[in-house]
């Protein structure tokens, strides 16, 4: 391995090594402001090592990864979600008695898993960093073992985990022994090279990776017991698993198909594709309007946004990155701020996901309501939020393909989705009655949630304001793609 190879991966070894330092500083000694503080550093150099990468040459790493400027720029993505998360669960766990040490390991090695998927170029990578992540995630969902709906949300997503496993490895299997290839660009010249079209084996494996795929990101009609893990789970885990688990598998998807032609209606890929977005799209807005459970809503929320992303993914090239990344960003920051602000008045019986414990919340925590509206807001599109921005690329890519239909049926979906995210907001206006939501009146909300927060609000409501140095920095990145 060349330096230059070292110095690109320096961002996935930080990682690997802050797991390794806390593991045995937690073996020797418990506390965990130390934990805490270590993978806060370990995160921190983590990015900052990801973006002196950036200034460099895509390196190849083998076959299995690429160190580009897409690869980067997610993983310091991925890596900054993981940081806020990390803020947001320091006092979150500090309410609960369960050791704390070992979440934060758990934490840092899922992160880790989500960016090799990021980087990956070959199937055994692919599934290698899959792995990590969805075995972390196990244990993260259930880490309250004393909690009853811990417990069903863990086993729930084990399930769900071993048979998106068993797709993806048998879809791998079929479309080897039809190719002869596990590297994604030779998967995808010899599909396209193909003169008798694709065969049916290569079909069979295609659509078994696609069904792999789509139970991880909880795409309709892969998205059974979704909402179940998104309850069940802790409210900091919630927030990682609906961010940098779906984010990195999003990503992945986009390297893997970024050069297969199926811009045209008659392909089946194209078809497959548009089925699921419409889909998800109008499946998870109708089925979050049934909801009193603010978990809930944000988790069929969470599968209206990917078939959201489905659009501009269907158009293939450069444009479709630069939309779906900007999409991402924003989906990001508003998914960890309002699940930030679950976490933050979470108390150590239960979290805070009843949506009638958020009725007057305003006249409780006024700053707190502020910022879960804005985060609303910026899931709805409202301008002057990030998410704004960002469904107006993902409408701007279907309009510049005409694909008449999916944007139709995006901005129908998103007119749905207004009405509960609006539901929430004006539970949280109104006047308290004589018995306020007696888990809401915390005597303090911890200081690094606080920061979390307030950084967060900054974020969304900046980036919709003037998104400019992040679209040139998306544009940079998508220009490595191809």
């Amino acid at each position: 391995m060349t330096s230059l190879q070292v110095f690109a991966l320096l961002p996935l070894i930080i990682l690997m090594a802050g797991i390794v330092v806390i593991l045995v500083v937690t073996a020797f000694y418990r506390s965990h402001p130390l934990a805490a503080g270590l993978t806060l550093l370990t995160l921190l150099l983590s990015f900052l090592s990801a973006v002196s990468a950036s200034g460099g040459p895509p390196v190849q790493v083998s076959s299995l990864l690429v160190m580009d400027h897409y690869a980067l720029f997610y993983i310091g993505l991925i890596v900054a979600a993981s940081f806020f998360v990390a803020l947001i669960s320091y006092g979150y766990l500090k309410i609960h008695s369960e050791n704390r040490e070992e979440f934060y390991i758990l934490l840092l090695t899922a992160t880790f898993g989500s960016a090799v998927l990021v980087s990956s170029t070959h199937f055994a990578s692919f599934f290698l960093g899959l792995e990590i992540l969805s075995v972390s995630l196990y244990a993260l969902i259930a880490y309250q073992r004393l909690d009853p709906h811990n417990i069903e949300a863990g086993l729930k997503y084990l399930i769900l985990a071993g048979a998106s496993a068993a797709f993806l490895l048998f879809g791998m299997a079929l479309v080897y022994a039809a190719t002869g290839a596990m590297e994604f660009d030779q998967i995808v010249t010899t599909l396209a090279g193909s003169n008798s079209g694709v065969s049916a084996i290569e079909l069979i494996g295609l659509a078994m990776l696609i069904v792999g795929i789509g139970f991880k990101l909880a795409f309709v009609p892969f998205h059974m017991w979704t909402a179940d893990v998104y309850q069940g789970a802790p409210a900091p885990v919630t927030a990682f698993v609906a961010t940098v688990s779906k984010g990195g598998m999003f990503a992945l998807l986009l390297r893997l198909f970024h050069n297969t032609n199926f811009q045209s209606y008659g392909s089946p890929l194209f078809v497959v594709f548009a089925v699921i977005s419409i889909a998800s799209m109008l499946s998870g807005n109708l089925l979050a309007l049934l909801q009193n459970n603010v978990k809930r809503i944000l988790a069929y929320s969470s599968i209206s946004h990917l078939g959201y992303l489905l659009v501009p993914f269907l158009i293939v090239g450069q444009g479709a990155t630069i939309s779906i990344t900007f999409y991402l960003v924003s989906y990001f920051i508003t998914t960890l701020g309002a699940f930030g602000v679950v976490a933050v008045l979470s108390d150590g019986r239960a979290d805070a996901d009843n949506l009638e414990q958020y009725r007057g919340l305003l006249w409780d925590r006024p700053w707190l309501a502020a910022i879960f509206t804005v985060a609303l807001f910026s899931l709805a599109g409202i301008p002057l939020t990030a998410g704004f921005i960002g469904k107006f690329f993902l409408i701007a890519a279907g309009v510049g393909s005409s694909d008449w239909l999916l944007v139709i049926l995006l901005v129908l979906a998103s007119a749905i989705g207004l009405f509960y995210y609006l539901r929430i907001v004006v539970i949280m206006y109104l006047r308290p009655q004589d018995e306020i939501s007696a888990n809401l009146r915390l005597s303090s909300v911890p200081w690094a949630g606080a920061v979390a927060l307030a950084v967060l609000v900054i974020l969304l409501i900046g980036i919709g304001v003037y998104p400019s140095p992040l679209i040139r920095m998306i544009q940079i990145m998508a220009a490595s793609l191809g």
